[in-house]
């Protein structure tokens, strides 16, 4: 069932990890897909040529999300090109993990600028185009980490932490325009990031996760399909945490 058909839909971050599973599960619904990366060019490349022979609608753009110049730009470019906007996914973020005694100032900026001005950049561009179309579903890719905190990650976990109240802040204020938000707060999910933790550490989190296993991307994906659909239209400002029980 292609429960996307129709929509354009914009994915932050979609060359790889959760960022390529949303990608890859919004095509396989019907959406039109535009995804940026921001150097991942030849990873980008290969994930349109590959949907695209299986009759996919997709569109990869290198753009830094973390530019609220370049985050305009690249929102009016797509518009224009598909007509309209009804779905954006801001999914990318990066880490700069150190403990507070050792981080610096720079770990800090570089990380809130990724995660959190981002999806203010994202989301300020996509406003005027979706109450334009009479409506729109914003999702923000935030963190259990943002709900329960980390320690080593406190730049992380306010960044995460950060998407959740504006997201519901921007619920409240465009919901009498039918724009929804929602935030996807994934548990321990296996990506290259995560990959490269030692064996140690994904036993400690394995241990906290009711489920006893990792996360599978696919499984975020669906989540977040279901969000961009028509299926959950009464369904805002909502934080839902795909992480196999551990934000129990």
């Amino acid at each position: 069932m292609s429960i996307l058909e129709g929509k354009v839909a914009v994915v932050t971050g979609g060359s790889r990890g959760i960022g390529e599973a949303i990608v890859r599960k919004f095509a396989e619904h019907g959406a039109t897909v535009v995804f940026t990366y921001r150097s991942s060019s030849e990873r980008a490349e290969q994930i349109v040529s590959e949907l695209k022979q299986s009759g996919a609608e997709v569109k990869a753009v290198q753009s830094d999300a973390a530019s609220f110049e370049a985050a305009g730009e690249f929102i009016d470019q797509t518009v224009k090109e598909f007509g309209k906007m009804d779905i954006l996914v801001n999914n990318a973020g990066i880490t700069r993990d150190n403990l507070l005694l050792r981080m610096t100032e720079e770990q800090w900026n570089e990380v809130m600028d990724a995660n959190l001005k981002s999806v203010f950049n994202l989301t300020k561009h996509v406003v005027k185009p979706m109450m334009r179309n009479r409506g729109g579903s914003i999702i923000n890719i935030s963190s259990v980490v943002g709900v329960f905190g980390n320690a080593g990650q406190a730049n992380y976990a306010a960044s995460k932490a950060g998407i959740i109240g504006f997201s519901k802040s921007v619920a409240k204020e465009l919901g009498s325009r039918n724009v929804r938000c929602n935030v996807i707060a994934p548990g321990f999910i296996g990506t290259e990031m995560t990959d490269a933790l030692d064996e140690k550490t994904k036993k400690e989190f394995l241990a906290n996760i009711p489920l006893k296993r990792l996360g599978e991307g696919r499984e975020v994906a669906e989540t977040c399909t279901f969000l961009g659909s028509d299926m959950s239209s009464y369904i805002t400002g909502q934080v839902i945490s795909v992480c196999g029980g551990m934000n129990t």
